[in-house]
């Protein structure tokens, strides 16, 4: 006879899978969520964001910023298209989403421009100028030597 040691997270697995199948049987499976892919790079004038929204209405899609931070909303739609046939696979993801973004100091948020073709939106912060330093001029005060008096 074999000792197996007790593992708690094997028997919380257990049961997730269970509930999972359960769910699965009762609903006909489940709702899972989606996040678009996202590419963020720094430009010498701009943060810019790239989303993957393929298949979405730019009207299905809100950009946000509060506190510093940009925020991008929307939902895909199942669209059933399908005449006279039926779906073997569905692998696209559908259904609505959320992601944030912290902006770096130095931008300007209220200056931010966004674009939507091809299925990618392009987000672009535009960047504070940098202040160049400034050179400042030491002005001396000329002394005076006194010359002594002699006796």
């Amino acid at each position: 006879m074999a000792i197996i040691r007790w593992d708690p997270f094997r028997e919380m697995t257990q049961v997730q899978s269970q509930f999972n199948r359960l769910e699965d049987q009762v609903w006909g499976g489940r709702q899972e969520s989606w996040m678009p892919a996202v590419d963020v790079f720094d430009t010498k004038d701009a943060v810019v964001l790239k989303a993957e929204l393929a298949g979405m209405d730019p009207d299905d899609i809100e950009i946000e910023v509060e506190d510093n931070v940009l925020t991008i909303t929307g939902e895909r739609k199942f669209e059933e298209r399908v005449d006279d046939a039926r779906y073997y696979r569905v692998e696209r993801r559908f259904g609505s989403f959320q992601r944030s973004l912290a902006l770096p100091q130095g931008v300007k948020p209220e200056e931010i421009q966004a674009a939507y073709e091809d299925g990618i939106l392009t987000v672009s912060v535009p960047k504070v100028e940098e202040e160049k330093p400034k050179r400042i001029e030491i002005k001396a005060k000329k002394t005076v030597e006194a010359k002594k008096a002699e006796p």
